[in-house]
């Protein structure tokens, strides 16, 4: 018996159950033998044998006998992958402009996606346009068992409801969450989407260590932050906080002198303006030069006061400078208070960070604990 239908809050971690931590060794380094998950997973055999059990039960993991080395010595040693044919999930990032739909087998890794523009107009038509437009994906794969469906979504989002308000595209208490769950019949889960972006560097990225603090910006049409500590995305009880109002000194981009809210410097919208103001064009190094010095020192100012091992950045306002990172970096460096350097750090996943983001919501909760996730 599978999970029903519902609002289920994102499990933003690395899993820490025997079942979580065999299964995310299977996702990693399989194919892979039971010998071995004991070795990397730091369990006793009988505590591997049992979880690798559950999940063969639970159709999560398949053996390979076909993969077996004919030439070892011994009893052949049957090895373990992910179950990536028969089972997957669906993941919506819902974008200010445009909104990324995709199938993801259970490793993450994309099936198929492809972007839709948002509707605009009232909020559940709106939303249930997407849901319709999901479905008619998921029908697509139809050989496969659907187990979760996710959304990522700017705004500000009640991860326990699935609600959002978001006031760029005006919705206010948008049931997402259930509309999306009905619509596609699953249990569904729905995050601001900059922590999943963050949790997908955690979760979806083997380079990063768990145990690391981390400071994740993303700066596109809207520029937001979030933070993991401990193998874990920080979501606070009342929702994600934000960094738009973060005072910057942009002269070009303000209408009147001092300085403006970090917002009023990024997206396209804010370019174009600058551009009408000053005669400009928007991608005159004048003004990209004066974006990335703005982002670069309010980073170091929440920096200096957070102090993470690593920051990682990713958007267009980052990307689409000339010469890259560096004058960010170079702005970054120049306001830094703190006595250690530390390097900027591009996000691992590139132009498919929104996609990246959406799919580790859909498959959060399972990566968390695979087997109580399933158990509905």
């Amino acid at each position: 018996m599978g999970p029903s239908a519902g609002v289920v809050p994102a499990a933003l971690r690395v899993g820490t159950s025997p079942a979580a931590v065999v299964f995310a060794r299977v996702r990693g380094g399989g194919p892979v033998t039971r010998d071995v998950l004991v070795e990397s997973a730091n369990l006793s055999a009988a505590t591997v044998n049992r979880q690798v059990h559950a999940l063969l039960e639970a159709g999560l993991v398949v053996e390979r006998p076909d993969l077996v080395d004919g030439g070892g010595i011994g009893r052949p040693k049957v090895p373990l992958t992910l179950n990536h044919d028969g089972l997957a999930v669906a993941a919506m990032h819902i974008g200010a402009r445009r909104t990324l739909l995709a199938i993801a087998d259970l490793s993450g890794r994309t099936v198929h996606s492809h972007a839709v523009r948002t509707p605009t107009g009232a909020a559940d038509a709106a939303v249930a346009e997407l849901a319709g437009a999901l479905a008619e994906l998921v029908g697509r794969f139809s050989g496969r068992r659907f187990l979760w469906a996710g959304v990522a979504v700017g705004g500000d989002v009640d991860e326990t409801t699935g609600t959002v308000d978001h006031p760029i595209l005006g919705w206010r208490g948008a049931p997402v969450g259930a509309i999306v769950g009905a619509t596609l019949g699953l249990p569904v889960s729905v995050c601001e989407h900059v922590q999943a972006m963050a949790a997908a560097e955690l979760v979806l990225a083997p380079s990063l260590s768990a145990g690391r603090s981390s400071m994740y910006w993303y700066a596109r049409e809207t520029v937001g932050m979030a933070l993991t500590l401990d193998g874990q995305v920080h979501v606070p009880s009342t929702g994600a906080g934000t960094v738009a109002h973060v005072p910057v000194q942009a002269p070009h981009f303000a209408d009147v002198p001092g300085p403006v809210g970090l917002q009023q410097v990024i997206g396209s919208a804010a370019l174009e303006a600058a551009a009408t103001r000053t005669g400009f064009a928007p991608s005159s190094s004048t003004l990209l030069d004066e974006r990335a010095r703005a982002l670069g020192e309010a980073i170091a100012a929440i920096g200096d006061a957070i102090n993470p091992d690593t920051i990682i950045v990713a958007g267009d306002a980052f990307a689409d400078h000339p010469r890259g990172l560096a004058p960010v970096q170079a702005a970054f460096d120049a306001a830094r208070h703190l006595p250690h350097r530390l390097e900027l750090t591009p996000t691992q996943f590139g132009l498919s960070v929104q996609e990246a983001a959406a799919v580790v919501v859909a498959a959060s909760v399972i990566y968390a604990d695979p087997l109580l996730a399933l158990a509905g």
